[in-house]
């Protein structure tokens, strides 16, 4: 009976029927939260795939290790490999019932096996990866190096249009690159909706392979700058206006921002169709178009459509909800609107493709400036239920579900993100092939890349459709070939991987994240041994990125001043008063925690009681603070200009949407103000000798 019950309780080895939750404690899933992300999955379809496949579909395996392959069939077969680059490498022939055990010496790469029985022909990829992820030059060599973390759009300068731009990132790369900073990193900035700019979190984004156009440097672009009517229309006094109006915001205004970009690259667009076919812009412009292939055509074409839409009924947010006709991509209403709006969809690809070259010389800027790192992207955990991703490729994404997370300590009631989990049969059905473009398409032009919640390369926490955050289930992904193929990938585009590992982290993956090279993400407010004692900066562990906080938690003033907290009652985040007041309770231990810690790295009490008492920042105890984690062992250092600048509003609250303005904070100072103040200056001057004076322990 109880081998019975096991067995009916198991409905796919794929989804957990328990976990560990945040309290320690065993939660056990329910059956019909399981039933319900099988079907989400696809039900019993991928099984009987595999099931009539004669080889896999794919088969990873790290340089030097032996290739072993069982064959489905009880017939004799011949087999072919042909390398990544198209040549035949082996072939032979073999009886029924063998294994296919491939000769050592495969190159790294993504190489092609053709096994075939009779008429019956089956193709597997063969993936050779190297055992680490890439690192550059300054970390082989134990340097410690340290940059910025910034929301991008947060930025203010003397010369944007009421948000932060590809000209800012150069601008902000050329203060911190002078001043010793090896990286900016930023928020991600994955193609949103423009037709829909208010949604503006860039961690549900609309394609994580393409550019938000909103980030564009208008002012910069050569047909802006010669067409007499687009001149005509910024120096008038309305557009002036206007711009004025989303500068002055305290808050970014998406919509006021789009619609005046907008305008602008429309009046350029019309310049840029005027320039002769032979012109160097136009055919770099046709040729991108050419390389990009169906993946740009589909990004265009979406946003094309959703502009006309929304135009009709501002209800049309995302796919789901057009009409029937233009649900699916490939449908005769969506060819015929790409044909009768060709000139329109051909404008999208252009704007992707100034995007693209103002991010490049913005990465081409950070080279010149000899920074080990210069950029580093971040990558959403995945792409919202209503945008281009899920509507041009239903297959791969289980709409049926979204991503989330269960109820912790920071999110008791826990989260979902609306985002649409990729389905790991059909990944692995496809040769991993959409996980290797994603990871191509993030690492062009940056030197580390940033995984959130990298946990999702081993599991992700599944909310069926209807049901709250609570309610769901850990998905498992095939988290060794996953990771040997990011290690291929970043060798190869000479990308280091970053990954974010906070909250619940599984204890398999620890290791594995370590042995593959991803350096960890170490936050200040939570590097403390198990007595709650902040824990000494030379233990903290070398393979990882050391911050203060991040976009997900308070500014540091906001967690001194336990101002998270405030918020997080006004808004109905803890419904049990009981613990939060424990929360805050625990906070203050902390705070002294981190006093003391302070003190002990040639910090006086005098400077620091009174703030303790009082529970204010001061701009003394912020230095100080900055000085500490300076001192970190971690190979990096990430620093918000949020703490420089000792800001109270955190960017995002998690577990809200509109409750909170959650990513479009601005900066309190623009670039010039910050980077001529005497306090910033020296703050950062300090940090970069205390960076230089550390010496370093090996991570490899």
């Amino acid at each position: 009976m109880a081998c019975d019950k096991i067995v009916k309780k198991r409905i796919s080895p794929d989804i957990s029927e328990s976990y560990i939750n945040a309290r320690g404690q065993l939660q056990e899933i329910p059956l019909d939260i399981q039933q319900q992300l099988y079907q989400a999955m696809g039900g019993d379809i991928p099984h009987q795939k595999q099931i009539q496949r004669i080889v896999p579909a794919v088969k990873v395996v790290s340089q030097g290790e032996p290739i072993s392959l069982p064959i489905q069939g009880n017939e004799e077969f011949d087999w072919q490999l042909t390398t990544e680059d198209g040549k035949l490498w082996r072939k032979g022939h073999l009886l029924a019932e063998q294994a296919l055990i491939l000769p050592a010496g495969l190159p790294l790469g993504y190489h092609n096996l053709h096994v075939i029985q009779k008429e019956k022909t089956s193709f597997c990829r063969i993936i050779v990866a190297p055992k680490r992820c890439y690192l550059p030059k300054a970390l082989l060599e134990e340097q410690k190096l340290w940059g910025a973390s910034v929301q991008l759009y947060s930025l203010r300068s003397d010369n944007n249009w009421g948000i932060g731009d590809f000209g800012d990132l150069k601008q902000m790369i050329n203060e911190v690159g002078r001043r010793g900073g090896s990286f900016v990193g930023l928020n991600p900035i994955h193609s949103l909706f423009p037709a829909n700019p208010e949604s503006a979190s860039p961690y549900s984004p609309s394609s994580r392979c393409w550019f938000n156009i909103i980030y564009i440097d208008v002012t910069a672009v050569e047909d802006f700058k010669h067409s007499k009517g687009a001149q005509l229309w910024w120096h008038s006094h309305a557009t002036q206006s206007n711009l004025a109006g989303v500068r002055e915001t305290q808050y970014v205004d998406y919509t006021g921002v789009t619609q005046l970009k907008l305008t602008a690259l429309k009046l350029a667009w019309q310049s840029f169709l005027l320039r002769n076919k032979h012109d160097k812009q136009r055919v770099e412009f046709e040729s991108f178009i050419q390389q990009r292939g169906e993946s740009l055509h589909w990004q265009a074409a979406f946003d094309a459509l959703h502009m006309e839409l929304m135009a009709q009924n501002p209800s049309f947010w995302g796919w789901p909800v057009w009409p029937e006709e233009y649900r699916e991509a490939q449908s005769s209403a969506v060819m015929k609107f790409c044909q009768t709006h060709a000139d329109e969809v051909q404008f999208w690809c252009w704007l992707q493709w100034l995007a693209w070259c103002q991010f490049a010389n913005c990465w081409q800027h950070s080279s010149e400036l000899n920074m080990p790192i210069g950029l580093y992207r971040d990558m959403a955990v995945g792409v919202t239920q209503g945008g281009v991703e899920t509507w041009s490729d239903r297959e791969l994404y289980s709409i049926q579900a979204s991503i989330g997370a269960p109820p912790d300590i920071l999110g008791p009631l826990g989260q979902n993100w609306g985002v649409a989990p990729i389905n790991p049969h059909v990944l692995v059905e496809r040769g991993y092939t959409p996980f290797i473009d994603l990871l191509r398409a993030n690492m062009e032009n940056c030197g580390a890349l940033r995984i959130d919640h990298v946990m999702s390369l081993l599991r992700l926490w599944w909310v069926p459709q209807g049901e709250s955050a609570a309610n769901g289930a850990y998905v498992s992904y095939p988290v060794d070939d996953l990771l040997a193929i990011l290690a291929l990938e970043s060798q190869r585009m000479h990308c280091m991987v970053i990954g974010e590992d906070l909250g619940i982290v599984p204890a398999e993956i620890i290791s594995k994240l370590r042995d593959y090279g991803v350096f960890s993400y170490k936050v200040l407010w939570f590097e403390h041994d198990d007595e709650k004692k902040v824990r000494a900066p030379k233990q903290w562990a070398a393979q990882a990125m050391a911050v203060i906080t991040t976009h997900d938690l308070p500014t540091m003033r906001g967690y001194w001043e336990s101002y998270d907290f405030k918020l997080g009652e006004q808004l109905g985040l803890y419904p049990d008063l009981v613990m939060l007041e424990e929360l805050r309770k625990e906070r203050e231990i902390a705070k002294q925690h981190l006093l003391n810690a302070l003190q002990t790295d040639n910090v006086s009490k005098e400077q620091t009681a009174s703030n303790a008492a009082f529970g204010t920042m001061s701009l003394a105890l912020n230095q100080k603070i900055h000085h500490f984690i300076a001192g970190s062992n971690s190979a990096l250092l990430g620093l918000q200009p949020e703490d420089w600048l000792d800001m109270l509003e955190p960017v995002n609250i998690p577990g809200t949407s509109t409750e909170y303005a959650n990513w479009r904070r601005k900066l309190t100072q623009t670039l010039e103000e910050m980077f001529t103040s005497e306090q910033v200056n020296a703050l950062l001057e300090d940090v970069n000798q205390q960076r230089k004076n550390i010496q370093g322990k090996s991570i490899q």
